[in-house]
């Protein structure tokens, strides 16, 4: 009888993309998903290491080579700091369709996040990964499946989207893609594309964030949060530019616009941001009164 494990390492040896006739070696395996596997390779024409991805065997038929292709194209043009770079394109002798990247080094958002204390931190955090999905956005792509493990914090602070398999035109209508509890109502329902759909998803994950340090994720955070989770996509913020701006305000102790203030909490979040002019004002009432009873004695 074979064994369970020796059964996985044969497929595993079975499923090894054939790199004949390319500059490429295997180093090791990064990550599997559904339609391919991510491998760390050599690359001996430049002396460097890179992320190469090959369709799975089990999926490759001519319509999913076509969308590797796509996405491929789709993240060429796509020319940001917070989106990983395509280096190569092309078949292995099998037939199966294989691209390299930039390797990036780190962790997913969800496991960074468990190992910050700072809910401020995150919050600047996620400005980054607006500024890149609004980049999308004027480029006319909408992401359609945002989420944690999709976004990458590197070694030294970069902030990459990755995985855009599954992004699409704006106003273009295909497959029902992307993960639940980050897919807006819309797009469960396979409407054509649009910038609110990744608006929703941010807002997904500015409500993880938003979670991570103890104690109630302050009212006009959950605003923010809820306007941008609205079920009607028109009661959403328009783009990703928007949504960062009142994340920004809420950083800056601003009033945000998703959120109606109380006379208290103005006067609460003015206190805050005037803390040095308070004491300042504090200290000077304390020494008047000093001198004032010194005088009188």
């Amino acid at each position: 009888m074979i064994s369970d494990a020796t059964v996985a390492r044969l497929r595993e040896l079975a499923q090894q993309p054939d790199l004949s006739g390319t500059p490429y070696t295997i180093i090791s395996e990064i990550a599997r998903g559904g339609m391919a596997v991510v491998y760390e390779a050599a690359d001996a024409r430049l002396d460097r290491t890179v992320a190469l991805k090959v369709l799975a065997v089990e999926v490759s038929t001519a319509d999913a080579a076509r969308r590797m292709r796509e996405e491929a194209r789709t993240i060429a043009r796509l020319e940001h700091p917070g989106i990983v770079p395509i280096h190569d394109i092309g078949d292995l002798p099998d037939g199966r369709v294989f691209y390299t990247m930039k390797l990036v080094r780190g962790a997913t958002l969800r496991e960074h996040a468990q190992t910050r204390r700072s809910g401020a931190d995150l919050l600047r955090l996620f400005l980054r990964i607006c500024e890149t999905i609004a980049f999308a956005h004027a480029s006319g792509v909408v992401h359609r499946d945002l989420k944690p493990e999709n976004v990458m914090v590197g070694a030294f602070g970069e902030v990459l989207v990755m995985d855009w398999g599954v992004a699409a035109a704006f106003g273009s209508r295909g497959d029902i893609a992307g993960t639940r509890g980050f897919m807006a109502p819309e797009q469960l329902r396979g409407e054509p594309a649009g910038r609110r759909v990744d608006v929703f998803a941010l807002g997904a994950i500015l409500r993880l964030l938003a979670s991570v340090p103890s104690g109630p994720i302050p009212s006009p955070l959950r605003a923010i949060v809820e306007k941008a989770m609205s079920p009607n996509r028109e009661q959403r913020y328009a783009d990703a530019r928007e949504l960062a701006a009142d994340v920004a305000r809420y950083l800056d102790a601003q009033p945000v616009t998703a959120y109606r203030e109380t006379i208290f909490e103005r006067m609460g979040r003015w206190l805050h941001r005037n803390l040095a002019l308070v004491g300042i004002v504090m200290a000077y009432l304390v020494m008047r009164v000093i001198v004032f009873l010194l005088v009188r004695r």
